[in-house]
C-alpha cells in the first residue's frame, strides 16, 4: 500500500508485518504489549467516541502527557482519522501556557497523562471557551476516564472519512517552545510529516522487523512523533519509557537491550559524566586503564581504520573498558540519533570510539522536522557537522542579510517538509518565508555553511543562531554556540551562556557541573560543604581560569571570554517555585530570562 497519511503507517504495519509487540509501556513494574491489531482496534473506538461528541473534520484535540506511552498515539491516530487537528501540548508549562495555546487552537476536548496534568488543564479550562471536556489516559476518581468516551457505533463512517483526507490536510499543530514571547503553532500537513519519515527511515538499522527500541523523548516534539511512526513502518517494537527508567542493573536499557534509540546530547552528557566520575573513582591500574583507553578516543573519525600496534590497542581498550559501556546500554545499540540542540564533538568521539555508533542530525518544528542528517554508512557521516541533506529537501546558505563569515550565512530550505506556516500568524509568516528568484524558501534562523568531507560530499555545519549573534560596542559580530560547546566539554561546566552584546569583549555566565566540582575539590584539599560556597574558593576560581585559558586560544581574540562569574543554581526548564524557567522545554537556553535573572552578576563583569 501506498502510504500517503500518517495513519497509514499503521495500516502498513499490519498488512506487512502485524506485530503482537507494535508498542510497549511499564505496567506495575512489568511491560504491557500492544499489538498492532490492539492499537487499530483502539484507535478506532476512540475515533468513535470522539465522533459521539460531535468532533467534526478541522476541530482540535490536545494530547499531553509526562511520559511517552501508547495512549499517546492511539489517540493522535484516532484524531487524524476523523479529519481533526491534534495538539500535542509540553506537559511541562505553565497553566498559562496551556490556556494560552487552548484558545489560540481553539481545542474543543483534551485527553491528559497523570499526576498534576488534569489539575492544570481544569486551570486553563476555566478560561478557555472553546474546551468541552478533558479525560484522563488513567482512572482518577471523579474525572472522565477517555475509555469511558469510546463506542464502535461509526466504523464505517470512520472508513469513509479515512478515504477522504487528503496528504495535503493538516494533520497537527504544534506550538514552539520558543526562546522569548508567546508560542507559535506550526502547522504541518500529513504529507510533510510522512515525508520525513519515509526518507529518514534509511538510517535505521537494515532488517529492522522485531528490533527492540526505546522511546523517552517527548512525543509532542515533532522529532520523537516522527521517530515512533518510523518504528511502525519498519516494524520496530517501540518500548515507551522515561529518561528516569534508564539507567542502572534493572533500568530500561539493560532490561530491554535497545537496537535504536533517539536522544538529546544532554542525555549523552550526563551518560559520559557519569562515567568519568566512575573512572576517577578508580584506583591503582585500573584507573590507568580507563583513562588510558578514553584518551584513544581523542583522535577518533567515523571510517578511520587502524593497523598495527594501533589496532591492538583499541582492540584491548575495547576489551577491558568499552565492552562495559556497551554492557550498560542493554549491549544490543547498533545506533543512536540525538537531535533538538548541538551534540558537543567529543561526546560523538568518546560514544562511537566505544563501539556505541551515535549519529547528529538537524531540523526544526517548522520542517516535520529533518532537514540534515548523518548517516551509519560508511562515508555519510561527518564529526562537527550535521550530516547530508535529506534527499528532496534544498537548502541554500543566504549571506545577503547578515555579516558573515566567509562560505557561511542563513540556511534556507525547501522542500516537501516545510511547514504550511504558523497558525493565524501572517506578519510572522512574512517574516519566515522569502523569495529568492521566484522560488519561496523557508528561513530557520539558524547560521550555517556546507563543507566537504574527504569524497567530496556536501554535509552542512551550523555554526550558530542569526538572532543569537552578538554584536560588540566594537561592532564585531560574536556567535556564541560554537564558544559554549566548546566550554561544555569540560567535565567542570553544567551549562554556560556567553554574553557580551554591546560590549567591549565577551563574558560568560558558568554553572558548574557539582559532582565533578565535588570531586575535583576533594582531590585539590578544598573543604567541600556547598557549591555556593565552592565556587568562592581562590583554588576553584583559579581552575575556572585556567579552562578559559585552555579553550579561548581556539578562537579569535574577540570571541575570547575575558571574564565570568560562577552560578550555583543548575538553569531548569521547569522551575518549581513559579518563576520564568530559563531552558525550554528541548533543553535551548532562554538567553533574555538568563539575562534578566542575572543582570546584576553581568553588570559587576563589566563595571571596571
Amino acid at each position: 500500500m501506498e502510504i500517503t497519511r500518517i495513519f497509514d503507517f499503521l495500516d502498513y504495519q499490519q498488512q506487512n508485518y502485524p506485530s503482537d509487540k507494535a508498542m510497549a509501556k511499564k505496567v506495575d513494574g512489568q511491560w504491557k504489549y500492544y499489538s498492532t491489531q490492539d492499537l487499530i482496534d483502539q484507535s478506532m473506538k476512540m475515533a468513535s467516541g470522539l465522533l459521539d461528541l460531535g468532533v467534526k473534520q478541522g476541530d482540535k484535540v490536545a494530547i499531553t502527557s509526562y511520559k511517552n506511552r501508547p495512549e499517546w498515539t492511539i489517540a493522535d491516530i484516532a484524531t487524524q482519522i476523523i479529519g481533526a487537528i491534534n495538539v500535542p501540548l509540553y506537559p511541562t508549562i505553565s497553566p498559562g501556557e496551556f490556556e494560552y495555546i487552548l484558545n489560540d487552537a481553539e481545542v474543543s476536548y483534551a485527553f491528559v497523562g497523570a499526576d498534576d496534568l488534569y489539575d492544570k488543564m481544569a486551570t486553563a479550562k476555566a478560561n478557555v471557551p472553546s474546551l468541552k471536556e478533558i479525560y484522563t489516559f488513567d482512572k482518577q476518581e471523579g474525572r472522565p476516564f477517555w475509555e469511558d468516551m469510546w463506542s464502535e457505533g461509526h466504523f464505517e463512517q470512520i472508513e469513509q472519512i479515512k478515504q477522504n483526507i487528503k496528504p495535503e490536510d493538516v494533520a497537527t499543530i504544534i506550538y514552539t517552545s520558543g526562546t522569548t514571547g508567546n508560542p507559535k503553532g506550526v502547522v504541518l500537513k500529513h504529507s510533510s510529516i510522512v515525508f520525513v519519515v519515509i526518507e529518514s527511515c534509511i538510517i535505521l538499522p537494515k532488517h529492522s522487523q522485531g528490533m527492540d527500541t526505546l522511546s523517552f523523548l517527548p512525543l509532542c516534539h515533532i522529532f520523537e512523533r516522527a521517530v515512533s511512526f518510523a518504528y511502525l513502518y519498519k516494524g520496530m517494537n517501540c518500548h515507551f519509557t522515561g529518561t528516569d527508567n534508564l539507567g542502572g542493573e534493572t533500568g530500561d536499557l539493560r532490561t530491554v537491550a535497545p537496537y535504536f534509540f533517539t536522544t538529546v546530547p544532554r542525555l549523552l552528557e550526563k551518560v559520559y559524566e557519569a562515567i568519568y566520575n566512575k573512572g576517577l573513582g578508580l584506583s591503582g591500574i585500573k584507573k590507568f586503564l580507563f583513562f588510558w583507553a578514553l584518551r584513544m578516543t581523542d583522535d577518533y573519525e567515523y571510517d578511520k581504520t587502524y593497523s598495527g600496534w594501533a589496532s591492538v590497542k583499541r582492540k584491548i581498550a575495547d576489551k577491558l573498558i568499552f565492552s562495559k559501556w556497551r554492557e550498560a546500554l542493554g549491549g544490543n545499540v547498533q545506533g543512536i540519533v540525538t537531535g533538538a540542540a548541538p551534540c558537543p564533538p567529543n561526546i560523538l568521539k568518546v560514544f562511537s570510539a566505544a563501539g556505541i555508533p551515535v549519529r547528529e542530525g538537524y531540523g526544526l518544528t517548522e520542517t516535520a522536522p529533518t532537514i540534515s542528517v548523518n548517516y551509519f554508512e560508511p562515508g555519510a557521516a561527518m564529526i562537527g557537522t550535521v550530516g547530508p541533506i535529506v534527499k528532496g529537501v534544498e537548502v541554500l546558505i543566504d549571506d545577503s542579510d547578515g555579516n558573515y563569515r566567509e562560505g557561511e550565512g542563513e540556511i534556507l530550505a525547501k522542500g516537501p517538509n516545510v511547514m504550511v506556516g504558523y497558525y493565524k500568524k501572517p506578519d510572522e509568516n512574512m517574516r519566515v518565508f522569502k523569495e529568492i528568484d521566484g522560488e519561496t524558501w523557508f528561513c530557520t534562523g539558524d547560521v550555517g555553511k556546507l563543507v566537504k568531507n574527504k569524497a567530496g560530499r556536501d554535509f552542512l555545519k551550523i555554526t550558530d543562531r542569526k538572532k543569537e549573534l552578538l554584536k560588540t560596542s566594537g561592532g564585531k559580530y560574536v556567535a556564541p554556540a560554537p564558544i559554549e560547546g566548546r566550554f561544555r566539554e569540560s567535565f567542570l561546566v553544567e551549562q554556560i551562556m556567553v554574553v557580551g552584546n554591546n560590549k567591549k569583549f565577551v563574558s560568560a555566565l558558568i554553572v558548574p557541573a557539582v559532582e565533578a566540582l565535588k570531586s575535583w575539590c576533594e582531590d585539590h584539599e578544598v573543604e567541600w560543604t556547598s557549591v555556593e560556597e565552592a565556587i568562592k574558593h581562590p583554588k576553584v576560581v583559579q581552575r575556572y581560569q585556567w579552562i578559559c585559558e585552555k579553550y579561548n586560544p581556539e578562537f579569535s581574540k574577540i570571541e575570547q571570554i575575558k571574564k565570568f562569574t560562577l552560578v550555583p543554581d543548575q538553569w531548569e526548564a521547569v522551575k518549581t517555585d513559579g518563576s520564568d524557567s530559563e531552558l525550554t522545554p528541548t533543553m535551548k537556553l532562554k538567553r533574555r530570562v538568563i539575562l534578566d535573572k542575572f543582570a546584576k552578576q553581568i553588570e559587576e563583569l563589566y563595571s571596571d
